[in-house]
């Protein structure tokens, strides 16, 4: 054979139905066939699209997000109302401390949740709370979440019209 690229690497790139970038993947060609006439550099790079979308949805792929390590500190009056907000932001309390009138509260939040999380405490705790966050690691996101980035995707492709909420 004489086509020795990635037929896969466009189809790679991005996923089909979520248009997110997918991560490095590996493909290894264990058997072909190949005949003067039909067998070209186009045939053999189609058919490498054809198999890699084929394996993908048997595959049953699944969006991963970013899980943040968050601290908060709080007066001790707000902690109530910021574990509940926490949890409504899909967060796992990991534990909480007292430190001199004010608590510790240190949770696991998908970093969706907290893009707006510097004002939300502001206004929660009267412009007395103080957050910070790093890193921690990707999680699956939720079934339900999932399809409606989907959804979302392929509204922005064209191919579905978005419904509304």
């Amino acid at each position: 054979m004489t086509c020795r690229s990635n037929p896969h690497r466009d189809t790679n790139r991005h996923t089909e139905s979520r248009g997110n970038p997918r991560p490095e993947i590996r493909v290894i060609l264990y058997d072909g066939s190949y005949h003067d006439v039909d067998s070209n550099d186009m045939s053999f790079q189609m058919a490498g699209r054809i198999a890699f979308k084929k394996a993908m949805e048997q595959a049953k792929p699944t969006i991963l997000e970013p899980i943040m390590h968050v601290e908060i500190t709080i007066p001790d009056d707000f902690a109530g109302s910021i574990m509940g907000d926490l949890n409504s932001r899909r967060g796992r309390i990991q534990g909480m401390d007292n430190k001199g009138g004010n608590t510790v509260v240190k949770a696991e939040v998908p970093m969706a949740e907290m893009l707006t999380y510097g004002v939300d405490l502001t206004s929660m705790t009267q412009g007395r709370g103080s957050f910070n966050m790093e890193m921690h690691h990707y999680d699956t996101v939720p079934a339900a979440q999932q399809e409606k980035i989907i959804e979302k995707a392929k509204a922005a492709r064209g191919d579905v019209k978005e419904e509304e909420e």
